[in-house]
C-alpha cells in the first residue's frame, strides 16, 4: 500500500466546509474524493488535517490517501488539476511513510483572518475580507492578543458544547499586520477549537473599536463562558494558512 500527502489550496466560498456531509456534495472533501475515485478507478477516501467551516478558505490544507499502486506524481498532479473545479487546486503531492497521518501527525497550525478596515467597502474584497467601517485601535488589539498567548482553557472562545472535550489549547503567537486598509491577524497554535479563531477575532475587534478593554479579554478568558466573548465573525474572512509537521 502506498500513502500520499497532498497540499490543497481552495476557495471555500461555494462550499459547506471541508468535511463531507450527508445529503450534499458541496463540501471540499466530497468533491475531491469523487474526482479521485473517478481518476484512480476505485473508491478513495482522503483524510484532512482538520475541518474548515462553511465559506472558509485554505492556502494549505493537507490531506492523505492510500492506494495499492504507485503513482507517477507529476502526471497525477497535472491530471487531477485538470479535473478539479477552478476553486480547488492540488499544489503538491508526495509519497510519505506508512505512519504519516494528515491530522494525527500535525504539530501546529496557522490561520489568518483578513479585515478590510475602511469607511468605504471594497467590491473586489467583499467575499474574502470582513469589512469594518470604523477606525481600529491596533496597539490596543495587540495588547489584548498578548493575554491569549500561551496554554489556556479557551472555553470562552469556542462554540464547542461537548462537556467531555478538552478546551485547553496553546497559542504560540498572534501577529496583527496592517497594510493601509488591509488588516491581517495571524494565529499560530498547536490546534484550534470549533470557531475559536473567529470568536477571538470578533473579541479583538471589539477591543479595537473601543467597546472592550484589553484587560477585559483576560477576564473573559478566566470566566470560561462563551457568552462573555465577542461576536463570531463570518467564515469568509478566514484562511487555513499553514499546517506544520515534524
Amino acid at each position: 500500500m502506498y500513502k500520499y500527502k497532498v497540499n490543497i489550496e481552495y476557495d471555500g466560498s461555494k462550499y459547506k466546509g471541508w468535511q463531507r456531509l450527508a445529503g450534499t456534495e458541496k463540501t471540499v472533501q466530497q468533491k475531491i474524493e469523487t474526482l479521485l475515485s473517478r481518476l484512480l478507478e476505485r473508491k478513495i477516501e482522503i483524510h484532512g488535517s482538520g475541518r474548515t467551516d462553511a465559506g472558509v478558505h485554505a492556502y494549505q490544507q493537507v490531506a492523505h490517501f492510500a492506494i495499492n499502486q504507485q503513482l507517477d506524481t507529476d502526471r497525477f498532479l497535472s491530471t487531477i488539476n485538470e479535473m478539479l473545479p477552478q476553486d480547488i487546486v492540488f499544489t503538491s503531492i508526495q509519497e510519505v511513510p506508512e505512519d504519516f497521518h494528515a491530522r494525527l501527525s500535525v504539530k501546529s497550525k496557522q490561520y489568518v483572518y483578513k479585515i478590510w478596515s475602511s469607511p468605504i467597502p471594497s467590491a473586489l474584497r467583499r467575499k474574502y475580507f470582513f469589512h469594518v467601517s470604523m477606525p481600529l485601535n491596533i496597539p490596543e488589539m495587540k495588547r489584548a492578543a498578548d493575554y491569549l498567548i500561551g496554554t489556556h482553557d479557551f472555553q470562552s472562545f469556542t462554540a464547542v458544547k461537548a462537556k467531555n472535550k478538552s478546551t485547553v489549547r496553546t497559542i504560540f503567537a498572534i501577529d496583527i499586520k496592517s497594510n493601509n486598509e488591509e488588516l491581517e491577524i495571524y494565529y499560530h497554535g498547536d490546534g484550534f477549537l470549533y470557531k475559536m479563531v473567529r470568536i477571538i477575532t470578533g473579541t479583538l475587534l471589539e477591543v479595537g473599536l473601543g467597546q472592550m478593554t484589553p484587560e477585559e479579554v483576560l477576564a473573559i478568558l478566566e470566566k470560561k463562558e462563551r457568552r462573555f466573548a465577542g461576536e463570531t465573525v463570518p467564515g469568509y474572512g478566514l484562511y487555513l494558512y499553514k499546517v506544520k509537521y515534524e
